[in-house]
């Protein structure tokens, strides 16, 4: 009796990205051509490709599209490195730093002081931050079916840990819920923005806020890169390979909203990052030099304190207090407890981390 051979399966084909093929099972940086600087030194944004041997989704994750915002291009670092990743399903494309001009000169901004995050979906004839974001939708976000894009807080401003989506697409939130921040908050859609690009070429995109601009944050970093992880693995992207579950769960914020400085002065601030706020609660105080007088600083709504400046010497109407409105308030302050327990900062390691 003869013996009928299978035939063998046809191997993954190669991703494509400016040019260039990456087999399937291998990974490749590649420099991805954007300009040259005015003394003729090229500059180029830089994607490192992790195409696994099996089919699977092919996720974006980004950082320093605001060029101060360094958390993400840690949590990126840390990502390649993971000894996970040689059994992914489908596709990694990590681009550690997006705005490199920013990158390179401490600046959240292009050099013509564009934000990058308000110029997509960009033009290949536009201004430079046009074209990069050009580039970037075309050759990354355009190549991908989902995404992750790393923030921090602005210059002087810290934000507590959490995650920004458009809630009212299922998969979004679900993937918001599995990334395990604290608090999850409905952001719409602005204008310009990655997100927003991102979202009408059907790629269901998050955005991970934590830490403050030109600074490492550990907690920050630890939080993210479990979060992508998590991501990663409830997309199937890791395989049979399990996360740790984490014992934070996240809390719904329906909206935010600012309090800001009733007039100019020295500011003390008696709430830290994540703790809860009630209407009528007073955040602080703004005081003159002299400690002649001092103006009281009242929540409006009660909520979660999730950013605030860290600059002592504020404007009148700068903004102090960023406060996530939160449905139960009991909840929140529990979750930022466990979440204040599970990333103890005095521990250096976490289990998640050590591949």
């Amino acid at each position: 009796m003869a013996v009928v051979k299978k035939p063998k399966a046809s191997p993954r084909k190669p991703f494509e990205i400016g040019g260039q093929m990456v087999p399937a099972g291998n990974r490749q940086t590649i420099d991805l051509p954007i300009s040259l600087l005015y003394d003729h030194t090229p500059m180029t944004l830089t994607t490192h490709v992790v195409h696994g041997h099996r089919p699977g989704p092919r996720l974006f994750v980004c950082a320093a599209v605001h060029g101060d915002e360094l958390n993400g291009v840690e949590i990126v670092r840390r990502l390649i490195r993971q000894s996970r990743l040689s059994h992914l399903h489908g596709t990694l494309v990590a681009v550690p730093i997006v705005n490199v001009y920013g990158f390179i000169s401490n600046t959240r901004y292009l050099p013509d002081r564009r934000d990058l995050n308000r110029s997509f979906p960009g033009s290949a004839k536009g201004s430079l931050a046009s074209q990069l974001a050009h580039v970037f939708l075309r050759e990354v976000v355009g190549r991908c079916s989902h995404g992750i894009d790393l923030h921090t807080g602005a210059i002087h401003r810290t934000n507590f840990p959490q995650i920004r989506g458009d809630l009212s697409n299922p998969e979004v939130k679900d993937l918001a819920k599995v990334f395990a921040a604290p608090i999850i908050l409905d952001a719409a859609l602005r204008e310009g923005s990655l997100r927003q690009s991102a979202m009408e070429l059907g790629v269901p995109t998050l955005v991970y806020e934590a830490g403050e601009a030109l600074r490492f944050d550990e907690v920050s970093v630890r939080v993210g890169l479990n979060g992508v992880i998590r991501v990663m693995q409830a997309l199937g992207m890791l395989g049979k390979k399990t996360v740790r579950p984490s014992k934070v769960k996240p809390v719904l914020a329906s909206s935010s909203y600012w309090v800001r400085a009733p007039e100019g002065g020295i500011l003390r601030s008696v709430l830290a990052s994540g703790a809860r706020v009630e209407a009528g609660h007073v955040l602080g105080g703004i005081a003159d030099p002299y400690g002649s007088r001092e103006v009281e600083i009242i929540a409006p709504d009660a909520g979660v304190l999730i950013g605030k400046t860290n600059l002592p010497v504020v404007n009148q109407g700068d903004g102090l207090f960023h406060i996530a409105r939160v449905l139960d308030a009991d909840h929140a302050e529990q979750t930022v407890e466990q979440f204040r327990d599970e990333f103890d900062p005095s521990v250096d390691t976490d289990p998640l981390d050590q591949d």
